[in-house]
């Protein structure tokens, strides 16, 4: 008869600037870990493979699915979600604050995944093309807002970041 084992292993990480550890096991993706054992909501599970972008992840400052990440794989890392964006009484950061200005949120579930990815793309301190812009978010998938919204959130955060006006719309 064979046997199954199932083995864990105890990862270090940093999550949201908190040195953390968890045993987990080896199997776990970090979409789970996340949110089973640290409550981080924000992460979404959605399609599990890798395709949608809603459990997005900044992993020493680059955007990963956490679905298709395993947990164990955060040894060392530095790992932020949603839930570091917001000021130290709750206040929303300036991403956030447009996504709501544009009208970039309809049901929500996609929402952290992009808002993280936006992060990504702002914290590069460059200035991209519309059509960069779309590249950029096209690992996401919403069912509701069309995403010109997203779009139009993200460009005008990056051209505030960056002390530019806006272009007018053509």
């Amino acid at each position: 008869m064979e046997q199954h084992v199932i083995q864990y292993q105890t990862v270090h990480f940093n999550l949201n600037g908190k040195d953390v550890e968890r045993t987990v096991d080896v199997r776990a993706s970090l979409t789970d870990m996340l949110r089973n054992d640290f409550r981080m909501t924000s992460v979404k599970k959605g399609c599990e493979v890798g395709e949608c972008g809603a459990c997005n992840v900044i992993i020493d400052g680059e955007c990963f699915n956490s679905c298709i990440y395993l947990a164990v794989w955060a040894e060392g890392k530095r790992i932020r979600t949603l839930e570091s964006l917001l000021g130290p009484n709750g206040e929303l950061s300036d991403i956030q604050q447009a996504f709501l200005e544009e009208t970039a949120v309809q049901c929500g579930f996609c929402t952290p995944g992009f808002l993280m990815t936006a992060v990504e793309i702002l914290e590069s301190g460059r200035l991209y093309t519309d059509a960069e812009l779309r590249k950029l978010l096209s690992g996401h998938l919403c069912r509701c807002t069309g995403y010109e919204n997203i779009l139009r959130a993200v460009k005008k955060t990056m051209y505030r970041r960056l002390g530019q006006p806006l272009p007018a719309e053509s």
